[in-house]
């Protein structure tokens, strides 16, 4: 997880820290993807837990056009340079579930986030997703899943991950 220091104030004033926030997060994705290919020379596999074509999920829903226009410039400058996964595992789940799940790990800037926010981003996840190409994809519905509380789910998951091969697969 990166220590965003506009992330607070993000979620206190989206529209005057978007922009800070989103580059932060692009380059220190792509900081982490670099670092990763030098590691990958020596490691059998790595496990991330995002994936940097997302990052424009972030972006679309909070910057403004002048904003996006500068994004995306810098974006098609670094994407290139980075790594195409062998699998992208997307997590999905329901609004409801979700707002639980935040209420739950319990930080505080997170508690005023507003549902119509999450509610966009949860829709544009799952727009992303659906048109995802690129690599094979594992979509996992975890609405009655929840790892943390249960992990009894993870070894038939493991498995599934284990013999994917191609294409889009749906895990429920």
């Amino acid at each position: 997880d990166v220590d965003n220091p506009f992330l607070e104030g993000f979620y206190r004033d989206q529209p005057s820290a978007a922009f800070q926030t989103q580059l932060f997060f692009l380059l220190s994705r792509f900081q982490q993807q670099q670092e990763l290919v030098q590691r990958n020379l020596f490691d059998e596999f790595t496990v991330s837990d995002y994936l940097f074509q997302k990052d424009k999920i972030f972006a679309y829903l909070t910057l403004d056009e002048g904003e996006l226009l500068i994004y995306e410039r810098l974006y098609a400058l670094l994407e290139p340079q980075v790594p195409k996964p062998d699998l992208v595992i997307y997590l999905q789940a329901s609004l409801d579930v979700l707002m639980e799940r935040i209420a739950r790990r319990g930080r505080d800037f997170e508690r005023t986030m507003p549902r119509e926010y999450i509610a966009a981003l949860n829709e544009a996840y799952n727009y992303f997703f659906f048109h995802y190409a690129t690599t094979p994809l594992l979509i996992v519905n975890t609405n009655q899943l929840d790892f943390l509380n249960d992990p009894s789910a993870i070894p038939d998951l493991q498995k599934r991950i284990e013999e994917h091969r191609g294409g889009t697969i749906y895990y429920t």
